[in-house]
C-alpha cells in the first residue's frame, strides 16, 4: 500500500488579498484573509485503474489523480473555503481489494472530518472505496439513524456487471449487495444512461434494482433537474458519482469510453450546482480521467470546473 502526498498545489500569484484568491493559495495554506472561513473541502486521490482492466478498458486513469489537483490549483476562487489534501492512495501490483480497503479508511476520515469530501480517481473503481468510506464514517455511516444517503451517478454506464471480481463495471452491483446483506436498499440513481451502451441485462438488473435513471437524450437541464429535486426529497445525504463519461467526447476525450452522444457540460455544471446548493452533498467521486487519451487538457479542466462549480455552490459563507 502507498500513500503519496501531492506537490500539484502550484499555479499563478497575481498579489495578495481574496482578489487575486486561487485554489493553489488554499491548498497550500497561504490565502490569507478569510482563510479557515465557510466549508472544509478533504480531498483524496485513488491511483487506480486495475478495475478498468478487469473491465477490459484504456488503462492510464492511475495517472489522473495529481493532474486533476493541478487543473484545479490554478482556478479563481471566488468564496473562503478550507482545503486539505490527504493525499493519494494507491496499491501494489494488481491487489484492487487492498487498494479499496485502504482507500475506503481514507476516505471515512475525511467524510468525519471535512464538510465535502472530493475523491480524484482514477477508474470507476473508485466507488466502492467511497461507499466503504462512507460506511466506515462516523458521520454518514451505513446506520439508518445517521440518514438516508442516495446515490447519484452521473453515467453513461449503469456499472451493475455482474462478474467474477470487482472491477470498474461492477461498483453499483456491489453496493446494492451490500445493502441487501444489511437489510437495507440501495437508493441509486443515474443521469446520462447512453441505451447503445447498456445491454438488457443491465436495464433488466437496474429494474430488478429499482434503479431510476434518465438516459443522455433526455438528460435537458429542465429535466435532469427535475429528475434530481425527486431525488433529493427522500434524501438526507448524497454521493454523488461523476463518471467523467458523461460528458461528449469533444468535452471529455481523456476517458476510457468517451461518448458520442453524453450529457452537455451546462447542464452536468447545473446537475451538480443544484445538488451542491441542497445541504445534502456529503462526498463526490470524480473518476474515469484518463489523460494518456487527453487532448489539450480538455477533459481535466472539464473535471476542474465540475468541483469548482461544486465547491462554489456549497452553502454557508
Amino acid at each position: 500500500m502507498s500513500e503519496q502526498r501531492s506537490t500539484s498545489w502550484t499555479g499563478r500569484d497575481d498579489g495578495p488579498g481574496p482578489e487575486h484568491r486561487r485554489w493553489h493559495h488554499i491548498a497550500t495554506g497561504s490565502a490569507g484573509p478569510g482563510e479557515g472561513r465557510g466549508p472544509h473541502v478533504g480531498i483524496v486521490g485513488f491511483a487506480s485503474d486495475e478495475g478498468v482492466r478487469r473491465n477490459s478498458g484504456r488503462q492510464g486513469a492511475a495517472e489522473a489523480p495529481p493532474l486533476l489537483r493541478a487543473a484545479l490549483a490554478g482556478l479563481a476562487a471566488h468564496r473562503p473555503f478550507t482545503l486539505t489534501d490527504h493525499g493519494d492512495t494507491g496499491y501494489d501490483g494488481q491487489d484492487l481489494e487492498a487498494g479499496h480497503d485502504a482507500v475506503g479508511d481514507v476516505i471515512a476520515t475525511s467524510l468525519d472530518a471535512d464538510d465535502l469530501t472530493v475523491v480524484l480517481g482514477g477508474g470507476h473503481e473508485t466507488a466502492w472505496g467511497c461507499y466503504l468510506g462512507r460506511a466506515r464514517s462516523q458521520r454518514f455511516g451505513a446506520d439508518e439513524a445517521m440518514g438516508r444517503t442516495v446515490v447519484v451517478n452521473l453515467d453513461a454506464h449503469f456499472d451493475l456487471r455482474q462478474a467474477g471480481r470487482p472491477s470498474s463495471g461492477t461498483p453499483f452491483l456491489q453496493m446494492a449487495r451490500a445493502e441487501q446483506e444489511a437489510g437495507r436498499h440501495l437508493d441509486y440513481a443515474v443521469v446520462g444512461i447512453a441505451e447503445p451502451s447498456n445491454t438488457t441485462v443491465l436495464f433488466d438488473t437496474a429494474r430488478q434494482l429499482g434503479v431510476r435513471w434518465l438516459t443522455d437524450v433526455d438528460s435537458t437541464e429542465e429535466r435532469a433537474l427535475a429528475f434530481l429535486d425527486e431525488v433529493l426529497a427522500v434524501a438526507d445525504h448524497v454521493h454523488l458519482e461523476i463518471d467523467l463519461d458523461v460528458l461528449p467526447a469533444d468535452i471529455a476525450p481523456g476517458v476510457s469510453a468517451p461518448a458520442a452522444v453524453g450529457v452537455p457540460m451546462r447542464t452536468t455544471s447545473a446537475v451538480v450546482r443544484h445538488l451542491a446548493a441542497s445541504g445534502k452533498l456529503r462526498i463526490v467521486d470524480v473518476a474515469e480521467y484518463n489523460p494518456r487519451y487527453d487532448v489539450d487538457s480538455r477533459t481535466a479542466k472539464a473535471a476542474a470546473r465540475l468541483v469548482a462549480d461544486i465547491v462554489h455552490a456549497l452553502p454557508g459563507a
